[in-house]
Protein backbone atom coordinates (compact mmCIF):
# COMPACT_ATOMS: atom_id res chain seq x y z
CA UNK A 1 0.00 0.00 0.00
CA UNK A 2 1.53 3.19 -0.95
CA UNK A 3 0.42 6.36 0.53
CA UNK A 4 1.21 10.03 -0.42
CA UNK A 5 0.67 12.34 2.76
CA UNK A 6 2.48 15.80 3.84
CA UNK A 7 5.26 15.04 6.42
CA UNK A 8 3.32 17.56 8.95
CA UNK A 9 0.13 18.81 10.32
CA UNK A 10 -1.56 21.83 9.90
CA UNK A 11 -1.88 24.54 12.73
CA UNK A 12 -4.94 26.25 13.33
CA UNK A 13 -3.89 29.01 10.75
CA UNK A 14 -3.73 26.15 8.21
CA UNK A 15 -0.28 26.38 7.09
CA UNK A 16 2.30 23.69 6.95
CA UNK A 17 5.31 22.79 9.23
CA UNK A 18 8.32 23.13 7.59
CA UNK A 19 11.58 21.05 8.50
CA UNK A 20 14.49 23.12 9.63
CA UNK A 21 17.99 23.32 8.73
CA UNK A 22 19.45 26.50 10.11
CA UNK A 23 17.71 29.97 11.23
CA UNK A 24 16.88 31.24 7.53
CA UNK A 25 16.30 27.83 5.44
CA UNK A 26 13.90 24.98 5.91
CA UNK A 27 12.41 22.76 3.42
CA UNK A 28 8.70 22.94 3.15
CA UNK A 29 6.49 19.36 3.67
CA UNK A 30 5.16 20.07 0.39
CA UNK A 31 8.58 19.28 -1.22
CA UNK A 32 9.33 15.85 1.00
CA UNK A 33 7.21 12.80 -0.40
CA UNK A 34 6.44 10.08 2.54
CA UNK A 35 5.30 6.63 1.69
CA UNK A 36 4.33 4.13 4.11
CA UNK A 37 5.26 0.50 3.26
CA UNK A 38 5.60 -2.63 4.26
CA UNK A 39 8.85 -3.21 6.26
CA UNK A 40 11.32 -6.20 5.38
CA UNK A 41 12.77 -9.04 7.31
CA UNK A 42 11.67 -10.95 10.38
CA UNK A 43 9.20 -9.85 12.75
CA UNK A 44 6.17 -11.96 13.10
CA UNK A 45 2.43 -11.49 11.92
CA UNK A 46 2.43 -7.47 12.83
CA UNK A 47 5.57 -7.35 9.67
CA UNK A 48 2.41 -8.97 7.19
CA UNK A 49 -0.23 -7.09 7.57
CA UNK A 50 0.83 -3.02 8.77
CA UNK A 51 2.44 -0.90 6.38
CA UNK A 52 5.12 0.60 9.34
CA UNK A 53 7.69 1.49 7.34
CA UNK A 54 8.46 4.47 5.49
CA UNK A 55 10.06 5.55 2.31
CA UNK A 56 11.04 9.24 2.36
CA UNK A 57 11.96 10.75 -1.25
CA UNK A 58 13.46 14.40 -1.40
CA UNK A 59 14.32 15.98 -5.28
CA UNK A 60 17.59 18.34 -4.41
CA UNK A 61 17.33 20.10 -7.95
CA UNK A 62 13.11 20.53 -7.35
CA UNK A 63 13.73 21.60 -4.34
CA UNK A 64 13.41 25.40 -2.53
CA UNK A 65 16.96 25.15 -1.11
CA UNK A 66 19.47 27.53 -1.80
CA UNK A 67 21.92 26.85 -4.80
CA UNK A 68 25.20 26.69 -2.84
CA UNK A 69 23.20 24.00 -1.07
CA UNK A 70 21.68 21.89 -3.91
CA UNK A 71 25.85 21.92 -5.14
CA UNK A 72 27.42 20.48 -2.41
CA UNK A 73 24.31 17.96 -1.79
CA UNK A 74 24.76 16.47 -5.59
CA UNK A 75 28.41 16.69 -5.04
CA UNK A 76 28.42 14.29 -2.17
CA UNK A 77 29.24 10.58 -2.70
CA UNK A 78 26.32 9.00 -0.84
CA UNK A 79 24.74 6.11 -1.67
CA UNK A 80 21.06 7.16 -0.79
CA UNK A 81 21.24 10.11 -3.27
CA UNK A 82 20.26 8.90 -6.58
CA UNK A 83 22.02 9.72 -10.34
CA UNK A 84 19.01 12.07 -10.55
CA UNK A 85 19.54 13.94 -7.47
CA UNK A 86 16.72 12.43 -5.14
CA UNK A 87 17.47 11.50 -1.94
CA UNK A 88 15.45 8.24 -0.75
CA UNK A 89 15.52 7.50 3.12
CA UNK A 90 14.12 4.20 4.22
CA UNK A 91 13.42 3.71 8.11
CA UNK A 92 12.01 0.66 9.40
CA UNK A 93 13.93 -0.08 12.63
CA UNK A 94 10.52 1.02 14.93
CA UNK A 95 6.89 -0.57 15.00
CA UNK A 96 5.53 2.31 14.97
CA UNK A 97 5.12 4.19 11.48
CA UNK A 98 5.17 7.96 13.02
CA UNK A 99 8.74 7.01 14.72
CA UNK A 100 9.61 5.62 11.34
CA UNK A 101 8.70 8.76 10.16
CA UNK A 102 10.33 10.99 12.32
CA UNK A 103 13.30 8.83 12.21
CA UNK A 104 13.38 9.38 8.00
CA UNK A 105 13.15 13.20 8.39
CA UNK A 106 15.63 13.64 10.61
CA UNK A 107 18.08 11.47 8.92
CA UNK A 108 17.73 13.64 5.75
CA UNK A 109 18.05 16.84 8.17
CA UNK A 110 21.34 15.50 9.35
CA UNK A 111 22.20 14.12 6.27
CA UNK A 112 21.52 17.95 4.38
CA UNK A 113 23.05 19.45 7.93
CA UNK A 114 26.35 17.79 7.54
CA UNK A 115 26.45 18.55 3.40
CA UNK A 116 26.43 22.08 4.66
CA UNK A 117 29.87 21.86 7.73
CA UNK A 118 32.62 23.71 5.94
CA UNK A 119 35.66 21.82 5.71
CA UNK A 120 38.66 23.01 7.44
CA UNK A 121 41.56 23.55 5.17
CA UNK A 122 44.48 21.01 5.25
CA UNK A 123 47.92 22.49 4.99
CA UNK A 124 50.43 20.74 4.36
CA UNK A 125 53.51 20.65 7.10
CA UNK A 126 56.71 19.10 7.42
CA UNK A 127 58.05 16.82 9.94
CA UNK A 128 60.76 18.71 12.36
CA UNK A 129 64.43 17.15 12.50
CA UNK A 130 64.20 16.61 15.96
CA UNK A 131 60.95 14.16 15.24
CA UNK A 132 62.95 13.00 12.00
CA UNK A 133 65.69 12.13 14.52
CA UNK A 134 63.30 10.98 17.05
CA UNK A 135 61.73 8.10 14.15
CA UNK A 136 65.17 6.83 13.04
CA UNK A 137 66.73 6.51 16.60
CA UNK A 138 63.44 4.48 17.32
CA UNK A 139 63.89 2.11 14.36
CA UNK A 140 67.56 1.69 15.19
CA UNK A 141 66.70 0.55 18.71
CA UNK A 142 63.55 -1.52 17.82
CA UNK A 143 66.09 -3.16 14.79
CA UNK A 144 68.65 -4.16 17.73
CA UNK A 145 65.98 -5.52 19.61
CA UNK A 146 65.10 -7.76 16.94
CA UNK A 147 68.34 -9.04 16.11
CA UNK A 148 68.86 -9.86 19.78
CA UNK A 149 66.20 -12.42 19.52
CA UNK A 150 68.01 -14.69 16.58
CA UNK A 151 70.31 -17.55 16.67
CA UNK A 152 73.13 -17.42 19.68
CA UNK A 153 76.47 -18.74 18.36
CA UNK A 154 78.38 -19.86 20.91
Amino acid sequence: MSLRYHTGFTNPIGHLFMLPLSNNVSIPDAEIEIQAIRAQGAGGQNVNKVSSAVHLRFDIKASSLPEDYKERLLALQDQRISKDGVIVIKAQQFRSQEKNRSNALSRLQKLIRDAMVQRKERRTTRPSRSSKRRRVDDKTRRGRTKSDRGKVDY
